[in-house]
């Protein structure tokens, strides 16, 4: 059974940070591998900041090639939209629930948010959660504390946003040293966040 971490996002565009949280999971938790869903809508975020979903993929693609345990997931593109974790969880398990255990990876930040998930309860009674720090406001709400599904992770505090490395990038910044080599090429040959 190979244990699976699903990292959620959608990755506009993927940078240092998520690579360094998914291969901390990978190298210092239960699971075997990662897999980077790239989401083409959240119901939380404006489609218009979004690049095309391939163009995404693509760069996912590019970032993880040489992490044989880090892996691009397009498997929300030919789901129904908004995408929600719960119906994602579900559709993972049909196709490769006889061999895969499935687990959700988020950040401190989602947990605050967690219990406005859409079938939250379903997805805790069913799946293991690893929460990686972040800085945010809020708390985490009672029912998430100590409980069994939940793992924090002690992985490294990342606080890149993709949502800076456009702004930057759109400025002119140099925002390279926040992206892998691959990444940074192929966002710049296309001209993307310009």
């Amino acid at each position: 059974m190979k244990k699976v971490g699903l990292f959620f996002g959608t990755f506009n565009p993927i940078h240092i940070g998520h690579l360094v949280i998914a291969n901390h999971l990978v190298e210092f938790s239960d699971l075997d591998e990662v897999w980077f869903v790239i989401t083409p809508q959240s119901p939380f975020k404006a489609k218009q900041s979004l690049l095309d979903d391939n163009h995404r993929y693509q760069m996912v693609f590019e970032a993880v090639q040489d992490y044989p345990k880090l892996k691009p997931s397009k498997i929300e593109f030919d789901l129904p939209q908004p995408n929600y974790t719960s119906n994602t969880l579900a559709h993972l398990d049909d196709k490769y629930g006889k061999d895969h255990r499935f687990s959700l990876i988020m950040g401190e930040d989602n947990l605050k948010g967690f219990h406005k998930w859409k079938n939250y309860e379903t997805i805790l009674e069913h799946y293991s959660i690893h929460v990686y720090p972040r800085i945010s406001d809020g708390k985490i709400e009672h029912q998430f504390q100590g409980h069994p599904k939940i793992t924090k992770v002690d992985a490294p505090v990342m606080e890149i946003s993709s949502t800076f490395i456009r702004k930057a990038h759109k400025a002119g910044k140099n925002v390279r040293p926040l992206l892998p080599y691959s990444v940074w090429k192929y966002m710049d040959e296309m001209n993307f966040y310009r």
